[in-house]
């Protein structure tokens, strides 16, 4: 669960995530993009992939390409990204909702309060986004690298893509819900709002970061030479080139910047928009769901008071 509102139908919760969603993913590449290009070079462009950290490949893109290299492929995932973040949290509210009452809502032992339900809406929402999110990866991945996209290829990688969505986003929406449960007070205010979801955003990074790499270089068409395209040999390659596990860690700095300002910034606009939804009355309040359940008692003494006097007459 990733508000503290009082919930609705979960159709309704659905349509809402589709909603607050999108600005999610919007803010999300309007500030992190700059960050996310110079980790894409660093990951899988020749020229960056070498050497260099952070300050240097950002130094680098000022002077080839211009203050314009940041934003190089920001279009398709300002837009898209919208669309796969608005599908992966209306889809996790939709089916968190829709669990409620069944066997999924037993809590895991040993887990302060987690249920079954945020562990299977997880990962359906989190395959839901990989399916939209592959194709759009790959056309900003060869933007951010200087090259053209091609139509046939937009999936290449999906394998590598679901699996790093798998534990990305499960691994989050585990966090923030744990953290909604356990200190629901640290979402009422928007200091505690982005250091939730950016500290989250950003452990669920360092672990599948491997991953990461890998479709960076798949969607890249980085190629360390014939035969050497396989995960273990990219690893390897990466290994060799930057001195064991540090090479499978390429462009973690940037990324871990661009994780923590971004998905902050981003959950502080999703829950203000929570809140709008329901001082707009689009979201059923406690109140009014209470003033019906208390209405229906009286309604049916009515009923029974009119149906004794039709009966007496």
């Amino acid at each position: 669960m990733t508000h503290n509102e009082v919930r609705d139908h979960w159709m309704k919760e659905l349509g809402i995530g589709l909603g607050v969603g999108a600005l999610f993913g919007m803010t999300s590449v309007a500030v992190g993009q700059p960050l996310d290009t110079i980790k894409t070079k660093m990951q899988a462009q020749k020229g960056y992939i070498e050497k260099g950290g952070l300050m240097k490949t950002a130094h680098q893109i000022v002077r080839t390409e211009g203050l314009r290299g940041f934003y190089r492929g920001a279009l398709p995932p300002l837009f898209g990204s919208g669309v796969f973040r608005s599908l992966q949290f209306a889809v996790f509210e939709g089916a968190y909702t829709m669990m409620e009452g069944t066997a999924l809502e037993q809590e895991i032992p040993h887990t302060m309060g987690l249920q079954m339900r945020v562990l299977a809406a997880g990962a359906i929402a989190a395959t839901s986004r990989a399916v939209v999110e592959c194709p759009i990866e790959y056309i900003k991945t060869r933007r951010q690298t200087g090259q053209s996209w091609v139509l046939r290829h937009m999936f290449q990688g999906f394998n590598i893509v679901w699996a790093r969505t798998l534990g990305l986003m499960g691994t989050y929406f585990i966090l923030i819900d744990t953290i909604r449960r356990n200190a629901p007070e640290t979402f009422n205010t928007p200091a505690g709002q982005f250091l939730a979801s950016g500290v989250a955003a950003t452990t669920c990074w360092w672990i599948v970061w491997p991953l990461e790499l890998l479709k960076t270089q798949v969607q890249a068409g980085m190629s360390f030479g014939p035969g050497n395209d396989t995960i273990r040999a990219r690893l390897r390659a990466m290994g060799a080139m930057h001195g064991g596990m540090r090479g499978m860690y390429r462009g973690i700095l940037p990324g871990s910047l661009r994780s923590l300002i971004a998905n902050g910034s981003s959950m502080v606009v999703m829950q203000w928009a929570q809140r709008k939804v329901t001082e707009l009355g689009i979201r059923s309040t406690g109140s009014e769901q209470a003033s019906g359940a208390e209405g229906e008692p009286a309604r049916d003494e009515a009923a029974k008071d009119a149906l004794d006097t039709a009966v007496k007459g």
